[in-house]
């Protein structure tokens, strides 16, 4: 008698692996890359560490002691949302917005010259007050040139070698978009936007002879721009000479800052109990680095350092293992913004640059700042999750 072949039974297990990859959520849950977890992670304790320096720095105002800190942290109640929100946009989107969002930028610069928005303070123009809310639109400024010159310098990858190929239409829109902040006499921000330029073009592969013309341009209307302003001259002049310029008038804010850093010693003053606070201008945003010396000492100091440099690895671990020329473009001209002002901020306050009127990122008071660095993250953020994962690196033989 013959018998009939069933078919075989379906092992179990195998069925439930084949029901897990149909309903799967993708990369939604997967852990993340160790790239993104430095970033955030510094990104958020640099913040948390920054409000309750503004706290302790602005409670020296008895009339508002807790003003300045409670909008630091209304901003960083924003910001931390808003980074995480922009991490899970594609890549694709930022390549789509470059254009829009440079036009909108400098359109919303142009917006400090106004009349009854522009708002005046130390000389510069360059912030506009809204319903009460004063904002700084250059900042938003940084990111946006950042991501276009990506964008354009990612279309020509295999022309990069010609200059005029590299700087049309970059340098033109570039200086353009600088020109609008060099109206308001914003030194400081000027410099920050060239590195920007700098930085992009350097991580773009363009050769670095090409580099010469430009330095060159950018060291003649840096020395114009300062030669135009008694107050900027003697501010310049006094770093290179700091024991000729009057402590009383063009030096005060450097000779306060460095008694503040010397007070603090090696282990500070203590959290709160600042003294160059009652005394310094700008001790809760240009100058907060002095009141961390002093209160936490230099130990304070190196977490600050030792913060901004995992930050920095973890954004060169996404250029050097991106495969995308936009990715790697953008994320180092938002590295060399942010790293390069922070440095600028600290060698300011240690009397190695001129006062500029640079914030420290994600410490200073000042809430554009703060989400313009937020908004860069969250673009990093979303740059680290195109990463391939280490098991597929190991199959294809990345590094």
């Amino acid at each position: 008698m013959t018998q009939t072949a069933h078919p075989p039974r379906a092992d179990g297990r195998s069925a439930i692996r084949g029901l897990a990859a149909r309903v799967s959520l993708g990369r939604l849950f997967s852990p993340p890359s160790t790239e993104f977890v430095m970033i955030a992670s510094t990104a958020v304790l640099l913040t948390i560490f920054g409000v309750v320096m503004v706290l302790s720095a602005s409670s020296a105002n008895p009339s508002a002691p807790y003003q300045d800190a409670l909008r630091q942290g209304l901003f960083a109640l924003v910001g931390i949302p808003l980074m995480l929100i922009v991490s899970r946009l594609p890549v694709v989107f930022f390549k789509r917005i470059a254009w829009p969002a440079l036009i909108l930028g400098v359109l919303f610069q142009l917006l400090v010259f106004v009349p009854g928005l522009g708002v005046s303070s130390y000389g510069n123009k360059n912030w506009i007050k809204i319903a009460g809310i004063q904002l700084q639109p250059s900042e938003f400024l940084k990111l946006a040139l950042a991501v276009w010159i990506a964008c354009v310098l990612m279309r020509k990858q295999s022309k990069l070698g010609t200059w005029h190929q590299v700087f049309v239409p970059v340098v033109p829109v570039a200086v353009l978009a600088i020109g609008t902040v060099i109206a308001g006499d914003d030194l400081g921000t000027v410099m920050v936007l060239v590195l920007v330029v700098l930085g992009c073009l350097f991580f773009s592969g363009a050769r670095l002879r090409l580099f010469i013309i430009p330095l060159l341009l950018g060291a003649v209307v840096v020395a114009g721009y300062a030669l135009t302003s008694e107050n900027r001259m003697n501010r310049i002049l006094s770093a290179f000479n700091p024991e000729a310029c009057d402590p009383t008038v063009d030096c005060y804010q450097s000779v306060h800052g460095m008694w503040g850093m010397a007070n603090g010693g090696i282990f500070g003053l203590g959290l709160g109990n600042s003294q160059e606070k009652y005394w310094l201008p700008a001790a809760s945003n240009d100058f907060i680095f002095a009141i961390i010396g002093e209160e936490l000492g230099l130990l304070g100091c190196l977490l600050v350092l030792v913060l901004f440099g995992f930050f920095a690895v973890g954004v060169f671990r996404i250029i050097r293992r991106t495969v995308d020329p936009f990715v790697r473009i953008a994320a180092g001209g938002i590295v060399v913004w942010i790293v390069g002002q922070a440095l600028f901020n600290i060698g300011v306050v240690v009397r190695i640059f001129p006062v500029m009127g640079v914030p420290l990122p994600f410490v200073s008071q000042g809430g554009t700042s703060l989400l313009s660095a937020m908004l860069a993250c969250g673009v990093l953020l979303s740059f680290a999750r195109t990463l391939p994962p280490v098991a597929s690196r190991r199959v294809t033989g990345h590094r």
